[in-house]
Order: C-alpha cells, then sequence, then structure tokens
C-alpha cells in the first residue's frame, strides 16, 4: 500500500472493521538482549508514570497495526523457564500439552501448577512518542511497544466504544485517531494502567510529508512472530523437563545458564532493576494456560516481571 492510499482509506469504514474481525479471529483460536526498538513507561520514585504515544498505522505491506504473541516464564526445580510458546505460530507447544494435561485431572494443585505456568499475553505495535517527561530524548522517534491485554482492551474500546453517546476512532489512523495519555500507578505491586485513556481525535501532525517519513521508519511486526524467533517443538521440550526436573541434571548449554543465575543466593545480589532487566533481556515476547483458566490470564506482561524483580 502506498502511504497516499492509506491516507485515503484514513477512516473507521472497511480498515477498523478488518481490525475488529482479526481480534474477533484470535479469540477463537487460541530472547537475545536488550531491544533498543523497544520504547517502555518510566515509573517515578512516587510510583507513578506518566508519557503520550500515538499508535501508528501497520508497516508498508503488512496488514494489521498489531501482533499478538504468546510466551512462558516460570521457575521450577531446575531453574527458570522463559520461552516463546510456538502457539504464537498456531504450532503445538509441549507446556501447553502440559498444561492442559495437568488441568484436565481436575485436581486443585494441578490447576495451581498450570496457573503457574500459563502462557502470557502480549501486543507489539509501533508508536510515535509525543511526550515522554522521563526520556525526552525520545520525543519524536518511532519505537515498538510491548504492552498487555488492559491496553489492548482500551485500544478495542475506542474502537467500539460502550455508549451511544460515544464516537468510534480507529486509534492506529494519522489522520483521524488520537494520541494516548499513558498513565501509570503501582496497585499491589502491579503496573496498573487503568487511568490511561486517548485524547480527542486530531491529526499526528498537519504535515503529509513528515507523517510519510514517521511511517517509513516504522519496524516490521511480522518479523517478530517469524518462524526463526521460536525454538523448535523438541528443543522447548529438552529444555521443560530439565527445568521440571523429570531427566538427571546434564551439562547446561551457555545460553541456558542464564535461567539458573535466579538462585535465592544470586537474587539476594542483583537489584530489583537488574533481575528484570535480565528476564527481559531473555524474552522478547510475553491468555490462558488451558482456555478454562482464570482472569489471571489478562495479567499485563509488564506487571509479571515486576513481580518477579520483587521476589
Amino acid at each position: 500500500m502506498s502511504f497516499s492510499n492509506l491516507k485515503k482509506s484514513s477512516s473507521l469504514g472497511n480498515l477498523t472493521q478488518k481490525l475488529i474481525q482479526q481480534v474477533e479471529k484470535d479469540n477463537k483460536g487460541s530472547g537475545g538482549g536488550a531491544d533498543e526498538r523497544l520504547w517502555k513507561p518510566v515509573m517515578d520514585k512516587s510510583g507513578n508514570g506518566y508519557a503520550v504515544i500515538r499508535f501508528l498505522p501497520a508497516p508498508n505491506g503488512e496488514d494489521l497495526p498489531w501482533v499478538k504473541t504468546f510466551s512462558h516464564a516460570f521457575q521450577g526445580p531446575g531453574g527458570w523457564y522463559i520461552e516463546n510458546s510456538l502457539t504464537t505460530i498456531g504450532q503445538q507447544d509441549p507446556i501447553g500439552e502440559l498444561n492442559r494435561e495437568l488441568w484436565n485431572t481436575g485436581n486443585e494443585s494441578d490447576k495451581d501448577t498450570v496457573r503457574k505456568q500459563k502462557r502470557k499475553l502480549s501486543y507489539y505495535a509501533n508508536i510515535y512518542v509525543v511526550k515522554d517527561p522521563a526520556n525526552p530524548q525520545n520525543e519524536g522517534g518511532v519505537f515498538l511497544y510491548k504492552f498487555g491485554k488492559k491496553i489492548f482492551d482500551k485500544i478495542m474500546d475506542a474502537m467500539q466504544p460502550e455508549y451511544e453517546d460515544e464516537t468510534p476512532i480507529n486509534p492506529f489512523d494519522f489522520w483521524q485517531g488520537a494520541n494516548f495519555k499513558l498513565k501509570l500507578a503501582k496497585v499491589a505491586g502491579y503496573w496498573n494502567y487503568d487511568k490511561s485513556e486517548f485524547a480527542a481525535t486530531s491529526a499526528l501532525l498537519d504535515d503529509d510529508d513528515a507523517l510519510e517519513a514517521i511511517w517509513n521508519k516504522e519496524y516490521s511486526l511480522q518479523e517478530l512472530v517469524a518462524p526463526d524467533k521460536f525454538k523448535s517443538y523438541d528443543e522447548l521440550k529438552k529444555r521443560l523437563d530439565y527445568v521440571l526436573g523429570n531427566k538427571k541434571a546434564k551439562a547446561v548449554e551457555a545460553e541456558e545458564t542464564e535461567y539458573d543465575s535466579y538462585s535465592s543466593t544470586e537474587q539476594s545480589r542483583v537489584s530489583e532493576e537488574d533481575a528484570l532487566k535480565k528476564l527481559e533481556q531473555q524474552i522478547i515476547q510475553s491468555n490462558s494456560a488451558p482456555q478454562t483458566s482464570t482472569n489471571d490470564d489478562e495479567d499485563d506482561a509488564m506487571s509479571y516481571f515486576s513481580k518477579l524483580a520483587d521476589m
């Protein structure tokens, strides 16, 4: 799609319906170093955070302005299991199979294990940073933003408002979208986004050339869910067996030793920030384990890692 065609299609019509249909379809279905493409909000010492961002249209050549991913992150007798889930790309995943087996026993202790090992849901989208008081150097930049179900629900609420006096918008539109005021607070130890909201509808910039330049800076979203971003079923099964202590201890490959560094001794030596950073460096993709799971599956991925850091 050319930039001129993108502007011609700027409306709630077919594009918004297409996005909504994709969400409905998703609802029916089912590592590396620090990534400098990723933007994250920052919480101040008082436990609050604020920024203004703009969700951007789909990158050139891609259909949707977001991708949906699943991952697992939990600790077993053999260390940490922090892996992208093959269910993201529609394939069978060993931990998913194990969780279904455990859940179907009907045993409450097995269900508790499943909840601990459940999938973590995350979304990725391109954003333009309008205001970032904690890191003003990010303002005017294009980044990838990883967020959880709560923020995604706010996006869907904007596209499909509940009340008649509310006008639906396409938050991903350059001209008829709206800035997102991200308001962050810490509630019961978790990052909370309940007060976040969309501003009034407006064009991001009153300059199509500048908008096209922003569009051309967007990162591929499909690249994040390419098959080569996932380990094979056999590799994941081997790691899972090791973490759960199902096999005799063996020498672990260099990349696996990072998981085991989170012993109680190590955690007593590193700061909460360092622990969180190490965890996030090993996973680029973070609703439930089985479909019968609880509302716990709606936990924001960032809050989940924050809680890990507090352990």
